[in-house]
């Protein structure tokens, strides 16, 4: 892992590349580069880390903001990959960000469903309106 101070960052440096990031970058970049300026703003230092970092399940249920019994349930069921070294179980840091990006992608399809669902039954209800 490689820290990055940041405390020598101006805040003009910050605004012209919070200006870059609103203009000039596609909408990945943009919110990659606006996590940073949030970080930054915030006083926090820059940390980069490896996906081939491994965590313990203790420490990716506390990533996660879950139960260790939660996601040893997740674990088991082959919702997050994970490799054992005797008997304990270590999970690559790539692994469980894809679980958490599956998770949200999950979670937003089904926010659509519900959201096209409630103007699916309001188009019904004034087709049968329009019947009567």
């Amino acid at each position: 892992m490689k820290t990055i101070p940041t405390d020598k960052i101006s805040a003009e440096q910050l605004d012209a590349l919070n200006e870059f990031a609103a203009t000039g970058v596609g909408p990945e970049m943009r919110d990659l580069l606006q996590s940073v300026i949030d970080c930054v703003r915030s006083g926090d230092d820059l940390a980069t880390i490896s996906p081939r970092t491994t965590l313990s399940p203790s420490q990716a249920a506390e990533r996660l903001g879950m139960s260790r019994t939660h996601l040893y349930k997740l674990l088991d069921q082959g919702e997050i990959m994970f490799d054992r070294v005797g008997r304990d179980r270590r999970i690559l840091l790539g692994d469980l960000i894809a679980f958490e990006e599956r998770r949200q992608r999950d979670r937003r399809e089904l926010a659509e469903r519900f959201a096209s669902q409630a103007t699916t039954h309001e188009s019904a209800i004034d087709e049968l309106a329009d019947l009567l």
